[in-house]
């Protein structure tokens, strides 16, 4: 008996997804999206948690939102709370992308202030697409208290998704500068800096930052 010509297809398809050449799999995640059909969704967020290529990743998050979100808002939700951080992290990348705020109540402050950088920094990038109008403060406080964190692309990430948020986030910067910890103040005077003339570049509002911490914040904007 031969196998209806669709089936065949999403056979391919789905051996496609587990090839070992990263140009197959970009091929058929391209495929999947190209034609959505519900029986992919289970095998694109399972890929998502363990693409080792960047491009693959971006391609299968890309064919997930191209299927109905009735269907694929339920597994990302899931794999959120996965005890893999790429798993974690990549869920949390399509559903910014998808953009759809019935994934509100899933960015936890557990994930805000994940241990894993990456998962952090996606975790801020999805909340700022996600939070409902009015809950902007409550957001900018818990990010606030990851201020000060990592290294340069981790600070530059967070700064990027307070400025997001907008006005509501100077209050809360402005307490933050003057905290004991001498990398949250910098950061906090950064990332203000950055709300105020985006244009200036983080890597000028982190250096001014740093020459008003030296000078004890005696010439600060507004002080």
């Amino acid at each position: 008996m031969t196998m209806p010509r669709q089936d065949s297809e999403t056979i391919r398809a789905l051996r496609g997804l587990e090839d070992g050449r990263s140009s197959v799999r970009l091929r058929a995640a391209l495929a999947v999206g190209s034609h959505p059909d519900p029986r992919f969704v289970d095998k694109l967020v399972e890929r998502c948690g363990i693409e080792p290529e960047f491009f693959v990743r971006d391609m299968l998050t890309w064919a997930l939102t191209r299927h109905p979100v009735s269907m694929t808002l339920p597994e990302l939700l899931r794999e959120v709370r996965s005890e893999h951080p790429q798993a974690r992290s990549q869920a949390l990348h399509t559903l910014s992308k998808i953009g759809d705020r019935q994934a509100w109540p899933a960015i936890t402050r557990a994930l805000l202030t994940d241990a894993d950088d990456e998962v952090a920094r996606t975790a801020w990038r999805a909340a700022v697409v996600l939070v409902p109008e009015g809950e902007e403060s409550g957001l900018a406080a818990v990010l606030a208290t990851q201020l000060g964190r990592g290294e340069h692309e981790t600070q530059l990430s967070l700064s990027r998704a307070l400025v997001a948020l907008g006005e509501v986030v100077v209050p809360i910067l402005r307490t933050a500068a003057a905290a004991p910890d001498r990398r949250v103040r910098t950061h906090a005077l950064a990332t203000e800096g950055l709300l105020r003339d985006p244009d200036a570049g983080f890597e000028f509002a982190v250096e001014e930052a740093k020459r008003v911490v030296a000078l004890g914040g005696a010439d600060r904007e507004g002080r």
